[in-house]
Formats: structure tokens, C-alpha cells, sequence
């Protein structure tokens, strides 16, 4: 059972980019860097949440997801084993390098890695902003949400339900615009995906969330003092009533930065909406990619 989304992974030629840029802008801290010298930055009590590794290009690398355990895994296995997925445990030593103590990963059907993941260290340091900041709404919601373009929406809408488990929250019928939205705790979502309009897939934004209004007016200040470039204006989505801004990272990914996200629970009922944004949100700086393609990720060797 999946319970919420741990940790995300990114590589880039600007990694070191961010030593400055999380701190600063976002607000996290920096903390100890990984063996290959992936930037790794903390956002509560645990070691870290998000690592941006070296490479010669901006891409995906990993989503991870928190579960129970090693035992309430089998059921997510048994159900990839059956749509024909493979799988392989991580050794000892790679489980050390995201500070977990062990997880199962695979590809799924759009070319991302998942990790499935149990035991995240905790350090016997406590969390320090990287600036003033009240902190960031994580705990046992996570690190946020993902949001992915996907060529063929009805089949991967099933996998992430069927296969992975996760709950849909409501749908985003806008224009162009038909996407899906999945709890599977009590934030509004943890994953949306969206109908690619190119059918290629593509990664369009990971999003964190501030505990106070004032939280995210900063950061949008910081953007305009640091020319971070802000590629939508501040707004609020209809379905999650998220009020945020969109930013473009050092590594070519956009992140939303937002506050007083919806919560959910057991009996919520999937809902329908006709637009995205109930206010703002506008678009800027058209001349950025609004997504980062994702290049399907190496798969197991092994089923275990």
C-alpha cells in the first residue's frame, strides 16, 4: 500500500544549481550531498525529499513513494506481475543512498521509475529553513504532487489505479485540457495525470506547499528579486483549491509553490470540474518549455 509520495529525483547539468536555488527560493535546506554528488535537500523531519543528480541532460529520475513495509509491497508486485511489469528489490547499498531502508522499484508503462520505498531515516538534527519560513505542509501527506502528460490517458488512468492504488479524487475537463486527479491520503492529490497533446510523455510539475499565505507572497518576491522566471501568475485551482505560482527550476521543470491545498477523506466522492483555475493562474514567459519530456527510464534486470 502506497501511503504517500516520499521523495522525487531529477537529474541535470545545472545540479549544483540548486544548492542555492532550494534554499533561497524554495526555502528548504541544503543538506549532505549523495556519493554521486546529487544535491539533496530537506524539507521536514526527514533526512531529505528531493535530490537533483549530476547529468548531461534535465530529466525524471525516480519518483519515490512511502509504504508500510516491505509486506504490504506484495500486493502492488502481485498486481505488476500480472500486467506483465518487472520489478527488482534494491540492494543494501542502494537503499542506503536514499536513506530508506530498502524499497522495490520498476517502470511503468509511461517510462518513469517508481520506487516503492519503507523506513526513511530520520536525523537526530531538526529541520532548519534554508530562509524565513513558517514550513512546509508534509508529514503524512508528503512532499506533494506529480503531474505527467501521458499519451494514452484511459490505459494509464487504470494502471495507476488498478495496478499502483491510487484513489481518484476528480477530473479536469477544460478545452484541450482532461486530466485525472489521485488521492491516496489526505491531500486533495498526490498524482494527476493529463491527456499529452504531442502523445509524447512528459513531466509538468512537481508541486510543495507551504504552511501560510505569507509563505508563498515571499517566494513570489524572491522569484522577481532572483529573475526566476514565474511561468504562471498567482491563482487558484477549482478542484483542490490550491492558491500558488508556477516557477521554472534550474533544471527545466516547472514547480508549483502553494497554500491551503483541499483535503479529502475515506467517503469523498469523485467530482467533475470545467476549468482549471477558478482565478489567475496565467500563463508567462511562453517562451519556456511548459513540460520536460521523459525518457523511459532503464528496467529491471531481475523479478524478485
Amino acid at each position: 500500500m502506497i501511503t504517500s509520495l516520499a521523495y522525487f529525483g531529477a537529474t541535470s547539468p545545472a545540479y549544483k544549481e540548486w544548492e542555492t536555488f532550494g534554499p533561497t527560493i524554495l526555502g528548504c535546506e541544503l543538506t549532505t550531498p549523495a556519493k554521486d554528488g546529487a544535491v539533496r535537500l530537506r524539507f521536514d523531519e526527514l533526512s531529505y525529499r528531493m535530490a537533483i543528480h549530476p547529468g548531461e541532460k534535465d530529466g525524471v529520475a525516480y519518483f519515490g513513494w512511502a509504504t508500510l513495509g516491505e509486506e504490504s509491497v506484495q500486493p502492488i508486485l502481485e498486481r505488476l506481475t500480472a500486467y506483465g511489469i518487472r520489478f527488482q528489490k534494491a540492494s543494501a547499498e542502494e537503499a542506503a543512498e536514499r536513506d530508506v531502508c530498502g524499497y522495490y522499484w520498476f517502470v511503468d508503462p509511461v517510462g518513469i521509475r517508481h520506487e516503492l520505498s519503507w523506513g526513511h531515516m530520520r536525523p537526530r538534527t531538526p529541520f532548519h529553513p534554508g530562509r524565513a519560513l513558517s514550513g512546509f505542509r508534509t508529514g503524512d501527506q508528503g512532499l506533494g504532487h506529480v503531474v505527467v502528460a501521458v499519451p494514452e490517458l484511459e490505459k494509464a488512468d487504470r494502471f495507476y489505479r488498478d495496478v499502483m492504488g491510487f484513489n481518484l479524487s476528480d477530473t479536469v475537463i477544460d478545452g484541450p485540457i482532461h486530466a485525472f486527479f489521485y488521492h491516496i491520503n489526505g491531500r486533495h492529490h498526490s498524482l494527476a495525470i493529463a491527456r499529452s497533446p504531442n502523445q509524447r510523455a512528459a513531466f509538468l510539475h512537481l508541486m510543495v506547499e507551504v504552511q501560510t499565505l505569507e509563505d508563498v507572497g515571499r517566494a513570489l518576491d524572491l522569484c522577481d528579486t532572483h529573475q526566476v522566471p514565474v511561468t504562471r501568475t498567482l491563482g487558484c485551482h477549482t478542484n483542490d483549491q490550491m492558491t500558488s505560482f508556477y516557477l521554472q527550476t534550474p533544471s527545466n521543470f516547472r514547480m508549483e509553490y502553494g497554500w491551503g491545498g483541499l483535503e479529502v477523506h475515506d467517503l469523498w466522492e469523485p467530482r467533475y470540474y470545467d476549468r482549471t483555475s477558478s482565478w489567475g493562474h496565467k500563463h508567462q514567459h511562453k517562451e519556456l518549455s511548459p513540460f520536460l519530456d521523459i525518457e523511459p527510464a532503464a528496467q529491471p534486470t531481475t523479478s524478485a
